[in-house]
């Protein structure tokens, strides 16, 4: 069995104003960091309408649509921007999501990592924001259920902020546990320890700023594995931000390289303990470029380890 890299050079025409932190460098960064490594490399497709339905109304994707300009940006909020490559991008960003959990489904790979931008974990139902546009891990858990018959699916987001989009699209969801840990406070601002979802299906762990390796860690193995296991889903999603590291610039939680290895090592331990090895992840923050691609490579390498067991 092997890890899928899911990606597309559409991800590099998605273009942000001079100085925005979410850059094409970023992608450059990741798909360099993971050159040479034991991957089924695969061209992410355009999703389809109706797995886009499944999460937002047709009014949110015609206002995308509409607001698209042919040269230059257009300005969604205070940090969200369109560029005229950027619907392309999104709607493969979220096509390579449903694509990778038809692979491990399928048994094409034994996980997936999603490799695109823009991200997705802060759109909401009807209101792109924080880079985002499409709730790309909403849109792959509900194809997960919907399309594969699943009873029950989990989604975990170790990105630095809040996964308040990926919370809204699916809080009301009872066949999806969703967690996420992240710096608070910061932006967006959401997140807290009371909210706990439609069906006692939400996990949030706000964490300090300056909490660390050691206090990371603990969190997750006191409180999310627990929980995840708990759950016993049919497939793991994850969003897979990499700005909790100490050298980003949006954050200061300061974990190292070594956590994102050793958080995927253990979430693909319980995937094989629970749903068959089946793990699908998703590209979502992380801003300083090489402490980017390290924390990228460490987070492969442990998917790869796996895929080999």
């Amino acid at each position: 069995m092997t890890t899928a890299l899911i990606t597309h050079e559409a991800g590099y025409e998605h273009l942000m104003p001079p100085g925005h932190p979410e850059q094409v460098a970023r992608l450059a960064h990741v798909l360099e960091a993971l050159e040479g490594k034991a991957l089924t490399r695969v061209v992410a497709p355009m999703a389809a309408e109706d797995d886009l339905l499944r999460v937002h109304p047709r009014s949110h994707l015609e206002r995308l649509r509409k607001a698209a300009p042919e040269a230059g940006w257009a300005q969604l909020d205070g940090d969200t921007f369109l560029s005229p490559g950027t619907m392309e991008a999104a709607w493969r960003a979220a096509g390579g999501a449903v694509r990778a959990v038809d692979m491990v489904m399928t048994g094409e790979a034994r996980n997936a990592f999603v490799a695109m931008r823009p991200p997705g974990h802060h759109a909401e139902r009807e209101t792109p924001m924080g880079f985002c546009l499409f709730g790309t891990m909403a849109v792959a858990a509900m194809h997960a259920l919907e399309h594969h018959g699943l009873a029950r699916v989990a989604v975990v987001d170790f990105d630095v902020h809040h996964g308040n989009g990926t919370q809204d699209l699916l809080e009301e969801e009872a066949r999806v546990f969703f967690a996420s840990s992240h710096q608070s406070p910061l932006w967006p601002g959401s997140g807290g320890a009371h909210e706990t979802g439609g069906h006692d299906n939400v996990l949030n762990l706000p964490l300090a700023p300056g909490t660390g390796s050691a206090g990371f860690r603990k969190a997750w193995e006191e409180q999310v594995f627990p929980r995840l296991r708990a759950h016993k889903p049919d497939l793991i999603l994850v969003s897979a931000g990499f700005d909790a590291h100490r050298d980003d610039p949006l954050a200061n939680l300061e974990l190292e390289d070594g956590d994102f290895g050793w958080v995927t090592e253990r979430l693909c331990g319980l995937a094989d303990e629970l749903c068959g090895g089946r793990l699908v992840s998703c590209l979502e923050g992380g801003y300083d470029l090489a402490a980017l691609g390290r924390s990228a490579a460490a987070h492969v390498d442990a998917l790869i380890a796996a895929a080999g067991r």
